[in-house]
C-alpha cells in the first residue's frame, strides 16, 4: 500500500512516523511546498528504520504531485496551524484554498485514492472536499472524532484512576471546542458504565475537559498538538489498509443519518478497504440528540463561510 501525507509539519511527520512504525504500508510519501523540508523529514525518519524495526519506505518531495501517483490513501494535513486564542473557524479563509488545491492535485495522479482530511476547521474542510471533488462519500473521511475520542478516553482514565486499556468511550459531533458531544452515558470501564464509578459532576468535568482538549494543548505548546493527531490518523489508515472494519467516529457526509443532511460531522463509522464501509446508527438520549443538533448548526454556520 502507498500512502501520501501532504504537509510535512509536526502533524504530517507524526502521521508518517506512526504509519511507518506499524509496518503495514510499503511506501509513505511526504509532500510539502517548502523546498527540502519533506526530504529532510523523510531522511530523518528513514534513519530510525533500523532502530524501530520497520521496512516501510519514506520518501520526501517538494510540491511534485506526480510522485504521489498510485496512492491508495492520502492524508491532507496542510494549512496553517492554530495559535493560542485562535479558533479552528478562524483558519477557514486560508485553509480552504489550500485544501481545495491539494485534493485536486492528489486526484489528478491517484483517481482511486481515499482522502483523510485533518486540516482545520476539519468538518468544513471535509465538506469542501465533498463539494469540490465529486468523490463518493465513502472515500472522504474527516479525522476529528478519532482524536477527540482518544482525548475523551484519556480524561476518563484520569478521572477513574484506571489504565486506559480498561476504558472505552466515544465523541461524536463537530470537531470544535463547542461542537463535540462526548457520549458519557455510553462510556464504559470493562463493560461497566463509568457512571457506576464517577459522579454526574465529575463526568460533566470530563466532558468539558475533552471539548477543550485541543485548545488546552495549543495554549501549552503555542501551536496545535501533533502526537495524538498523528496516532489517530495512523490507526484510521491501518483500518483501511488491513480492511479491519474497525469502528471510529469520523466526519462523514450525511444524507439523513442522525436526522442530518448535506453536512460532514462526526458519527461512528466502520473503516475498511473501501474507506467508510458503513455509518453506524446508535440510539441517543434526547439530551444527546439536542447537543448533536446544536453541533450541526455550528458546523453549518462555518460551512456558510465557504466559497464553493
Amino acid at each position: 500500500m502507498k500512502v501520501t501525507v501532504v504537509g510535512a509539519g509536526a502533524v504530517g511527520a507524526s502521521c508518517a512516523e506512526y504509519i511507518a512504525i506499524k509496518n503495514f504500508a510499503s511506501e509513505v510519501v511526504v509532500l510539502d511546498i517548502k523546498e527540502g523540508f519533506a526530504e529532510g523529514k523523510a531522511m530523518d525518519l528513514m534513519q530510525t528504520a533500523s532502530l524501530n524495526g520497520f521496512d516501510t519506505k519514506i520518501t520526501g518531495i517538494t510540491n511534485d504531485y506526480s510522485k504521489t501517483a498510485g496512492s491508495d490513501v492520502a492524508i491532507i494535513t496542510s494549512g496553517i496551524p492554530r495559535k493560542p486564542g485562535m479558533t479552528r473557524e478562524e483558519l477557514i479563509g486560508i485553509n480552504a484554498g489550500i485544501v481545495k488545491t491539494v485534493s485536486s492535485n492528489l486526484l489528478e495522479h491517484s483517481p482511486n485514492v481515499i482522502l483523510i482530511v485533518v486540516s482545520n476547521p476539519m468538518d468544513t474542510m471535509t465538506y469542501l472536499v465533498h463539494k469540490t471533488t465529486g468523490l463518493p462519500k465513502n472515500r472522504i473521511i474527516g479525522m476529528g472524532g478519532a482524536l477527540d475520542s482518544a482525548r475523551f478516553k484519556y480524561r476518563l482514565a484520569e478521572a477513574l484512576e484506571a489504565p486506559i486499556s480498561d476504558v472505552d468511550g466515544m465523541v461524536i459531533g463537530g470537531h470544535s471546542d463547542t461542537g463535540m458531544v462526548p457520549l458519557t452515558a455510553h462510556a464504559t470501564r470493562n463493560s461497566i458504565k463509568v457512571s457506576e464509578f464517577l459522579s454526574e459532576e465529575r463526568l460533566a468535568q470530563v466532558s468539558e475537559d475533552t471539548k477543550v482538549g485541543g485548545a488546552t494543548l495549543t495554549k501549552l505548546l503555542g501551536t496545535s498538538a501533533w502526537y495524538a493527531p498523528g496516532a489517530a490518523v495512523s490507526s484510521m489508515v491501518q483500518a483501511i489498509a488491513c480492511d479491519q472494519k474497525k469502528m471510529f467516529p469520523c466526519s462523514a457526509f450525511l444524507e439523513g443519518e442522525y436526522g442530518l443532511n448535506d453536512i460532514c460531522i462526526g458519527v461512528p463509522v466502520l473503516l475498511g478497504k473501501n474507506g467508510i464501509e458503513k455509518i453506524v446508527k446508535i440510539e441517543l438520549a434526547e439530551a444527546e440528540k439536542a447537543k448533536m443538533k446544536e453541533s450541526a448548526e455550528g458546523v453549518r454556520k462555518t460551512n456558510s463561510l465557504l466559497t464553493l
